[in-house]
């Protein structure tokens, strides 16, 4: 006879899993500015800010570690290059926005918890499940975890500056593994990136989970992830956990 499985950890994505910013970034940057002096619009910052982003991580991966850098020395460029290619050419003058942009982000109110999220893993922890985060966040994060609330929830919070590891890099799962000591088949995933959290995960043999955002899912993605595997909310997690577990396989 088959055995049923049993998850015994469950690891979390942060960013538009359990947290999302207020507001864009594009609104966040054009307040700030606005505040020292500076008007820029929204809109051209937003998409300056996805343009330099995809560029700096790709030039400078996981903060630029491995280059010399501080995750703050590579958020605070960011911000210049961003302010630079949505018009604004003085650096002298952006450099105290990108200062204060920093701190900004560090404070909770910068963050929402998103519905479900904080209900969910407290019925988690009622089921005996122990909890971590395994996130592509600087090391601000486990201080946003506290002001939020929601730090108490996780035995452990391993971020790819910490650990020096970006998902879906298979050594920050088994990181997370080892502190637990649990196999693979006893952990899921839950994050809202296809790439570094559903394929990460199952790369390593743990069990995964995709959260849906608003926007309709890549036919591509939605063809390679069962549909049991696909969370439409936070809400729908444990409903999920409890067929996973009904089944011999997983699968």
């Amino acid at each position: 006879m088959a055995r049923q499985l049993q998850i015994r950890l469950l690891t979390w994505d942060v960013t538009d899993t359990l947290l999302r910013i207020r507001h864009s970034v594009g609104e966040q940057y054009a307040s700030k500015a606005r505040a020292h002096g500076l008007e820029v619009e929204a809109a051209a910052l937003q998409q300056a800010f996805k343009r330099v982003f995809k560029a700096q991580s790709h030039r400078f991966p996981n903060y630029g570690l491995s280059h010399g850098l501080t995750s703050r020395q590579w958020w605070q460029d960011l911000v210049l290059q961003t302010f630079h290619q949505a018009g604004v050419r003085d650096a002298q003058a952006v450099a105290p926005v990108a200062d204060q942009l920093y701190k900004d982000f560090s404070s909770p109110s910068m963050w929402q918890v998103l519905e479900g999220a904080e209900a969910t893993l407290r019925e988690c922890r009622k089921r005996g499940l122990r909890l971590a985060v395994v996130s592509n966040f600087d090391n601000r994060l486990e201080g946003i975890l506290v002001c939020l609330g929601l730090r108490e929830h996780f035995d452990f919070v391993l971020t790819s500056e910490a650990t020096g590891w970006c998902k879906p890099d298979p050594r920050i799962f088994h990181e997370a593994l080892r502190l637990a000591c649990v196999e693979p088949t006893m952990a899921a995933h839950i994050g809202d990136s296809y790439h570094c959290d559903y394929k990460g995960a199952r790369a390593v043999g743990i069990h995964g989970f995709l959260v849906a955002g608003p926007e309709p899912l890549d036919p591509v993605v939605k063809d390679s992830v069962p549909q049991e595997h696909i969370l439409p909310s936070l809400l729908h997690l444990l409903p999920a956990l409890d067929r996973l577990e009904g089944s011999p396989t997983g699968l």
